[in-house]
């Protein structure tokens, strides 16, 4: 301040307004530097990161223009024996390089101090010895890969709560996500103590590389390990963590089972201790220089389709069935065959482009540090067909969202109105605008009827349905009633034991093992082939046809229905998996359809006098 009163009397205009830009550049640098390292940098807020490195430009630009000056200024006048800096005082002059130089030998010191901490992390398995009865390959039969097919510390690879301590809104997401569940969901625990029980540890593999991948990168998927299905363990809470999908740089292949690279982030300082204080360490500086993290959690391969086939392509190989390669589920494939990808030839009403994320990582508003300059964050509650876990879990918010998911018109069911071809011609006159109506449409008492209904797939990515379709359940339930509600016919109704009309139409698949009997356990270590498979490609639609007599009983009109209706998992399948005899999963109207038939008495048809009352 006293050089600031000091210079108001002199009349080196240039250099006075020249340090009086360095100030307010040196006042603008320290409040948003307060701002970013109270809050940090935000994506939203990004002007500010901006101006705070503008600011420093300014200030180094103009304190060094500001002392060119000053130095020109006094040579010129010859006053070569005075104090070079006369309104600053020998003892500020003092305290100012007293401080630098703490600053500079402190900055060393810690550095030094540091680079003599051990590393912290591992990449030893985290079980030894590690058996290797698929091959020479740490992660097989997935297909996983490291650099150097090393193992990973599992702090590298699961601690997604850190993440969510600055990304609470985020991980509230996750948290309420298949993703996160895909190692504690009960029937995961079920078929994986299975696998293993049957194959033993290793085999685990196989499912851990999507499930788990904390259990399998960390190397305790061996004899005396413990799996991703274990209640309790780091694998369990995690399922398909942070890291699971943001520690991916590149997809190897698009065979699935885990075709992943995978690789740890850089560590930041402080990155892996224990303890409260390093933790918010590590945090601040994440927070307060985010470019490197953003790069790193930001690979190319989480924008691309192909991440989500590492994952939902599936085969299975004789290694684990001993019999042969068997293709399973693919959703990746499915998608690119179809209109949405932009890689076929297909074109279709709604020809834009779309990827997985579009549909599954929806932009939604939030309050997140990656949030857009519009306030848009990708949400990560990854809505899918799994409405049996949060109806397990009580969450409704979750549930709600699965249900608007599943009903937003993405599959409609038509029914085809009856047009008659024998209606009755005359020879009356009719007007013009009448000669383009369409036949009329109805039934006559006691004649055989036929109905087309018809389920168009026009917006989903992939199959309908699609992922584990031998053990869940999409079906048509079809039903004819009269005026007074009588049941005519129907096809696809619940029975008492909650089990579906076995003559309904489905859409699903039916696993065979080399036996020839039903894989019903989801145990598709011991699939072999498939009996039957229904589903509807992108686009596309499938014609059903009903037949059924019209009773001399019925009361004018019909009502026609036709319902899709889905349900995650069959009710055998539920009762085993979930250990529940009396269990009875939601059932969710995917699409309908009613239609209305008027029913006429044809006078050649003589009508049975025993009529129903």
């Amino acid at each position: 301040m006293t050089h600031f009163r000091r210079t108001l009397v002199t009349r080196r205009i240039t250099v006075v307004l020249l340090g009086m830009a360095a100030a307010l550049s040196m006042l603008l640098l320290s409040l948003s530097g307060l701002h970013i390292g109270i809050f940090g940098q935000q994506e939203a807020l990004r002007w500010i990161y901006q101006s705070h490195i503008i600011a420093a430009y300014v200030l180094i630009l103009s304190l060094v223009s500001h002392i060119i000056g000053h130095i020109f200024l006094k040579a010129s006048k010859r006053q070569n024996n005075s104090l070079l800096f006369p309104t600053i005082s020998h003892s500020d002059l003092h305290l100012n390089h007293s401080i630098l130089l703490l600053a500079i030998l402190g900055v060393a010191v810690a550095t030094l101090a540091y680079a003599s901490i051990p590393d912290p992390f591992s990449t030893t398995p985290a079980v030894e010895p590690y058996e290797h009865p698929y091959g020479i390959g740490n992660f097989s039969p997935s297909l996983t890969e490291t650099d150097g097919d090393s193992f990973v510390d599992e702090r590298l690879v699961g601690r997604s709560e850190q993440c969510a301590s600055c990304h609470k809104e985020i991980g509230d997401q996750w948290m309420a996500s298949m993703h996160r569940q895909a190692a504690s969901d009960k029937a995961y625990v079920k078929n994986i103590s299975l696998l293993v029980e049957q194959k033993g540890m290793a085999a685990a593999r196989y499912c851990e590389s999507c499930h788990a991948p904390l259990a399998l990168l960390s190397g305790q998927l061996t004899k005396g390990g413990k799996h991703g299905g274990i209640a309790g363990t780091p694998a369990f809470r995690e399922g398909i963590g942070c890291m699971g999908c943001h520690g991916i740089d590149r997809v190897t292949s698009l065979k699935g089972v885990g075709s992943y690279h995978f690789k740890p982030s850089t560590a930041y300082l402080f990155s892996g201790m224990q303890g409260s204080l390093p933790t918010k360490l590590h945090n601040f500086l994440i927070r307060i220089d985010p470019k490197a993290h953003v790069k790193e959690m930001s690979h190319p391969a989480l924008s691309s389709p192909k991440l989500c086939a590492t994952c939902h392509v599936q085969f299975m190989d004789k290694d684990m069935n001993g019999w042969g390669w068997v293709k399973m589920q693919d959703q990746y494939h499915s998608w690119l065959n179809g209109p949405f990808s932009g890689h076929s030839e297909q074109t279709f009403e709604n020809e834009a482009t779309k990827r997985c994320q579009d549909c599954h990582f929806q932009p939604v508003p939030g309050d997140d540090p990656s949030a857009s300059r519009e306030g848009m964050i990708v949400s990560h509650q990854t809505p899918g067909a799994n409405s049996l876990i949060p109806w397990l879990n009580g969450n409704h918010n979750q549930m709600d969202l699965v249900r608007r998911f599943l009903q937003n018109g993405k599959v409609r069911i038509h029914i085809d109105e009856p047009r008659r071809k024998d209606a009755v011609r005359s020879a009356r006159a009719i007007s013009p605008k009448d000669r383009d109506t369409e036949p009329p449409f109805y039934f006559y008492l006691g004649e055989s009827a036929h109905i087309k209904s018809i389920v168009t797939n026009q917006g989903v990515g992939h199959k309908f349905p699609a992922g584990t379709t031998d053990i869940n359940e999409v079906w048509i339930h079809f039903r004819v009633a009269d005026a007074q509600n009588r049941t005519v016919f129907e096809s696809g109704h619940i029975g008492k034991d909650r089990v579906v009309d076995p003559d309904a139409y489905f859409y699903r698949s039916t696993p065979i093992d080399k036996n020839g009997d039903h894989v019903w356990k989801h145990d598709l270590f011991n699939m072999v082939g498939t009996l039957y498979k229904n589903s509807i490609p992108p686009g596309e639609s499938d014609v059903v046809e009903y037949t059924f007599d019209i009773p001399n009983w019925v009361k004018s009109p019909l009502t026609i229905s036709a319902t899709v209706r889905y349900r995650k998992f069959n009710i055998d399948y539920a009762k085993w998996a979930l250990d529940d005899d009396h269990i009875d999963p939601p059932i969710i109207d995917v699409a309908q359809e009613t239609i209305t038939v008027p029913v006429l008495i044809n006078s050649e048809i003589e009508l049975t006098p025993h009529l129903h009352k």
